[in-house]
């Protein structure tokens, strides 16, 4: 079919907006580059593309044959995308709605353009609300006291606001880990000299939501599915961020060492049982906030969050044995949150990102990674090699699980 310049054109352009707005709102190299391709030969395009973190290339031929029309290739540089659950729906609906042509090119583009608003103020707010909840609900997943339940979730509260108030201002963005580490386990030691709490607890429940676990689910992701210098550059971010972690914690400890503050002596009672799934319900809301679901996806994400915890924990109950029951307890849940997004997205034809991003949320294993730099800069170095272990134990499991769902019910769509 042969097709005129202008046709072309905007075909490209339609393609290139699409790819904007994936890599913007989260979207791995792999599921990237396969949905773009997928559009692309829908649209009568022949295209390439190469995605990493930082930006993409894509080189368009007019056509499928040999033959295929004009060249066109072009480079873009972008940040690192954050997921963005409901705009990411949007997208995928607008691409449907072209590729049915029940809307056309321009108008395709310029809906997608339009999900370029920037967030309501009342959405940051909440967002620094959440960041509290979040590190409440983790306290409480991990069967603390009410003391560190409380002093963790005031803290986030601070990080959120924190975190909301910088992530504007490009100064202070690249610092913003380290400063975030530096004021919560400030304020972490400080409480823990007026109270008894745990003091790692409340740091880790604290600091959760900065942690790149799943940065580094994403990288070893890609690195299975050969994408390799996207996964090296995502796990070198995620590594990053770990020492800008690391490093602002370590500088609080030092300083709360000169200021002669020590923990508190007293008994830390741990919470009841029952509120361990009081702290996952709040869990999952925090969360769907945080991926910034639609309210009618709320439920859904709520639920992911849930699966993915409910199997693992269940699996681990089984087995009775922490460490192998953990991981297989992860694979299992992995595997589990897999089916359910492919089949998903089979069924209602939307993206399975819904369910499985949320799904694995609580899998990650970002606690772990922190937990194990701190041991090796404080020259733990048996604690610090054997956390790193349970840490990769952690990801083959879940990497693992998440190809054995894929095989059990593939994916019908990239997102």
């Amino acid at each position: 079919m042969a097709e005129n310049p202008a046709s072309f054109n905007a075909r490209s352009e339609f393609v290139i907006e699409l790819a904007r707005r994936l890599h913007a709102y989260g979207t791995t190299a792999q599921r990237l580059e396969g949905g773009l391709v997928k559009v692309a030969q829908s649209l009568g395009l022949r295209c390439e593309v190469w995605s990493n973190p930082t930006g993409m290339v894509l080189s368009f031929g007019g056509g499928l044959g040999p033959e295929g029309g004009p060249e066109n290739t072009r480079v873009l540089r972008m940040e690192p995308g954050d997921v963005d659950l409901r705009k990411l729906c949007a997208v995928d609906a607008i691409a449907e709605d072209v590729l049915a042509q029940r809307i056309d090119l321009a108008a395709g583009a310029a809906a997608l353009r339009a999900l370029d608003a920037p967030e309501p103020r009342w959405h940051q707010a909440l967002t620094a609300v959440c960041f509290g909840l979040a590190a409440a609900s983790v306290a409480g997943i991990l069967r603390a006291g009410m003391n560190e339940l409380v002093v963790a979730g005031l803290i986030g509260l601070v990080i959120g606001t924190l975190y909301v108030l910088g992530a504007s201002r490009p100064r202070l963005l690249e610092s913003l880990d380290a400063l975030a580490a530096l004021v919560a386990t400030s304020l972490a030691m400080l409480a823990a000299s007026l109270l008894p709490v745990s003091l790692t607890t409340v740091v880790v429940a604290s600091l959760i939501v900065l942690m790149p676990g799943m940065m580094m689910t994403n990288a070893m992701s890609e690195l299975t599915s050969n994408n390799l210098i996207s996964a090296t550059s995502r796990f070198a971010s995620a590594v990053a961020t770990l020492l800008k972690l690391g490093f602002g914690t370590v500088v609080a400890v030092q300083t709360a060492r000169l200021f002669g503050w020590t923990p508190a002596s007293g008994e830390i009672v741990p919470l009841p049982a029952w509120s361990e799934w009081v702290a996952l319900g709040v869990a999952g809301f925090a969360f769907a906030v945080f991926f910034k679901a639609q309210l009618r996806d709320w439920p859904l994400v709520m639920g992911a969050v849930a699966l993915g915890y409910g199997v693992t924990r269940g699996v681990g109950i089984l087995l009775d044995v922490a460490p192998t029951g953990f991981a297989y307890g992860v694979f299992v849940a992995a595997m589990t949150v897999a089916v359910a997004s492919n089949a998903y997205a089979r069924w209602f034809n939307r993206p399975g990102a819904l369910i499985r991003v949320p799904g694995i949320i609580l899998l990650v294993p970002g606690s772990t990674s922190f937990r194990s730099l701190n041991f090796l800069l404080d020259n733990e170095i048996t604690l610090g090699t054997d956390t790193a272990l349970a840490l990769l134990n952690a990801l083959l499991a879940l990497m693992g699980g998440l190809m054995f769902g894929n095989l059990l019910v593939p994916a019908r769509r990239h997102l």
